[in-house]
């Protein structure tokens, strides 16, 4: 993968019907003159020529755990292509507006690493800017919501926050479609985001794109993504804009029978004490029920003094679910304050069961427990409680599926 461009962007001056005129300027990192090139298979060149995407056969390493033939509209030229409907109640200071092609790749993070996402910023309708300005003070979320009506759509989004600002973003999406996003976080100095993404599509949707996000020097970035609905593919990567940035990346994803849900993460230590802490957990159930997390944690020569920890856990609740999970780390110096990894797939742990069956809980109640307690210390954490309603929820239907089924299979024996 390539680094960033060490030189500064050029300020972006932008206008849009019933908008003043804004001039943004980001700051490329102190340290990306040093960044060295990374050759490797885990990490495709990124581009903004579709051209430079071709066609995947299923055999390229980025592309092996997922099934082509569900991502076809999303791979394939052609085709009348739209946008989802997005809404949205913006407080004072926040602003949206609509920026050309070559100012969207101005302000991105980084190029397309992955045809889905290149043909999403070549093809977009829309590309938009949203702009927490610096120093903004945001109590409450800012909420978004991007609903599809049907048929194939292709997104832009750029979202900036400025230096010492603090603010919750939530994404999202709902409806029926055929969807892709280049979607790409500008996080300022010194500045904390809280990040929500919620895919909760209709059945028969199909997701697939990129997120990157860059933590400026001494950020905080948090980032939350529930994927409950549809097929997904999601590349998500995160680097830093300079030291002291931290990030922590937190996933749950539910997966029904002959869903297909796929998380790909990249974290790039590419500035020395950052900090990055990963914690993505899935449960599975039904026939078919197929989830993909790969984590990979890049600390570069220039890294040092960096602390670093992913994991990733699967609870399988019937027979017939594959999920395949798989953790990279990547060393370059060691020079570091930590850097680990787990990941765990499995059934409803027996002891926990018998432990509270023991104590006169019925066998569904004991199974709910343990599942909230799974799930919990991800929920938690999302700090928007409409959000986290929703997604207690779910956990509360996955059981509902899964305890009918089998009272289904007992009834019949």
């Amino acid at each position: 993968m390539r680094s960033a461009d060490p030189n500064r962007h050029p300020p972006l001056t932008t206008t849009a019907e019933g908008s003043t005129l804004t001039t943004i300027t980001t700051e490329a990192p102190n340290v990306a003159g040093a960044i060295e090139t990374v050759e490797s298979h885990l990490h495709p060149t990124p581009s903004w020529d579709a051209a430079s995407h071709p066609m995947p056969t299923g055999r390229e390493e980025i592309w092996r755990f997922t099934p082509l033939k569900r991502f076809k509209t999303l791979l394939a030229e052609g085709g009348e292509v739209g946008t989802l409907d997005w809404s949205a109640d913006l407080p004072e200071g926040v602003t949206v507006e609509n920026i050309t092609a070559e100012q969207a790749r101005a302000l991105a993070v980084e190029a397309p690493s992955d045809r889905i996402s290149a043909f999403a910023a070549r093809d977009a309708k829309h590309r938009t800017h949203i702009n927490v300005p610096a120093n903004a003070e945001l109590g409450e979320p800012v909420v978004f919501t991007a609903t599809g009506r049907g048929g194939e759509a292709r997104d832009q989004v750029i979202i900036t926050v400025g230096a010492h600002a603090r603010a919750t973003i939530v994404l999202r999406y709902t409806g029926q479609a055929h969807y892709a996003e280049k979607t790409d976080v500008i996080v300022g100095d010194g500045a904390q985001l809280n990040i929500v993404t919620l895919q909760d599509w209709q059945d028969g949707s199909v997701h697939g794109g990129q997120r990157s996000v860059q933590i400026g020097r001494d950020a905080h970035v948090k980032t939350v993504t529930a994927s409950l609905g549809g097929d997904i593919r999601l590349q998500e990567n995160s680097r830093y804009g300079g030291p002291g940035g931290e990030l922590e990346s937190y996933g749950l994803y539910f997966v029904d029978a002959g869903q297909h849900v796929q998380h790909r993460l990249f974290v790039d230590h590419n500035a020395p004490h950052t900090k990055s802490n990963v914690d993505y957990r899935g449960a599975l159930q039904g026939k078919g029920a197929h989830s993909v997390w790969i984590g990979d944690v890049l600390i570069r020569k220039v890294a040092e003094g960096i602390e670093t920890y992913e994991s990733n856990k699967n609870l399988v609740l019937t027979d017939g679910c594959q999920a395949d999970s798989v953790p990279n780390l990547e060393i370059e110096t060691g020079e570091i304050a930590g850097a680990g990894h787990s990941s765990s797939t499995g059934r409803f742990d027996d002891q926990q069961l018998f432990y509270l069956m023991s104590r006169g809980i019925d066998e569904p109640e004991a199974r709910r427990l343990v599942a909230h307690g799974f799930f919990i210390d991800i929920i938690r954490r999302i700090g928007v409680p409409e959000i986290e309603d929703k997604l207690l929820a779910e956990i509360e239907r996955e059981l509902e599926i899964v305890h009918g089924s089998t009272r289904t299979k007992a009834d019949e024996q």
